[in-house]
């Protein structure tokens, strides 16, 4: 029998390649935390609304493997490939994640930011995630990008 937070990851992910952000914030913890290299520190309410922001722009195909989950914490890793201002993405990522009452309590995704960067922007990104202070820029990009996004469902 699979463990329910196997379960839980697995449909995640569902959500995630069907571009249902709703589904994605609901397995999160009201008490969430994300990070990741672009959206260092999120709560709840921000990382719903990241998910939602992300699944609205495009679909992603996403390839899923090495679900591993017990009572208090999994891990997982998976491939997007998207569509990302007339450039193909493709972003290899390996997620670690706590668990409480069966939801989602923290989420740290891991992937290579100046591969991404280059893919994304080509050269311009690939100088920018080179040095902290342009992967500064490109957090506060996104940062901006969020936050526009929260304030327009308000």
């Amino acid at each position: 029998m699979e463990h329910p937070n196997v379960t839980l990851l697995t449909r995640f992910y569902a959500a995630l390649a069907s571009g249902d952000g709703a589904s994605m914030g609901a397995s999160y913890s009201d008490r969430a935390h994300f990070s990741d290299p672009l959206f260092p520190d999120l709560d709840a309410r921000e990382v719903r609304g990241m998910w939602a922001m992300l699944s609205s722009r495009a679909r992603a195909k996403v390839e899923v493997s090495e679900i591993v989950a017990d009572d208090h914490e999994g891990s997982a890793r998976w491939i997007a490939t998207y569509p990302f201002g007339g450039r193909t993405v493709r972003n290899d990522v390996r997620a670690r994640f706590t668990f409480a009452d069966g939801l989602i309590l923290s989420h740290r995704d891991e992937f290579d930011v100046q591969r991404w960067a280059a893919q994304a922007l080509g050269l311009k990104g690939r100088l920018l995630a080179l040095s902290p202070a342009g992967r500064r820029v490109l957090r506060k990009t996104g940062r901006q990008r969020l936050d526009e996004f929260l304030a327009g469902r308000d």
